[in-house]
């Protein structure tokens, strides 16, 4: 019973949190940061020897976005601080960014993007 109820849970989250993310705008002189989390990862801890990171909803989720606005964000903002396996594959599909830029912690993919004007 208890793994049935477990179960039922977690296809309710997937359902919640499918094809979304969790963002945050911030603006700065003439740069435009865009962090997204895929929503899912939202309030978890990861755990690296030392390194501890904090995907905490204060940061990541001033937004919820839907995966259809993702890309025109990640096509016009500055710099992109990306965070879960869906972001990340969606910024390299988009030729933003190469595979072995990707950093990963617990597992998890992580992706910065800096975007020079010159």
């Amino acid at each position: 019973m208890l793994v049935r109820q477990l179960v039922h849970r977690n296809r309710r989250l997937d359902q919640k949190t499918k094809g979304r993310y969790a963002s945050r705008i911030t603006k700065y002189q003439d740069s435009v940061m865009i962090s997204i989390c895929d929503l899912e990862l939202v309030g978890k801890i990861l755990k690296d020897g030392e390194l501890v990171v904090n995907l905490s909803k204060e940061f990541f989720q001033e937004y919820i976005i839907e995966e259809e606005q993702a890309p025109e964000l990640l096509k016009s903002c500055s710099i992109a601080n990306l965070v879960g396996t869906r972001i990340v594959a969606l910024a390299i599909s988009l030729r933003l960014a190469n595979k072995y830029s990707i950093k990963h912690i617990s597992g998890i993919p992580f992706l910065m993007i800096y975007k020079f004007k010159l």
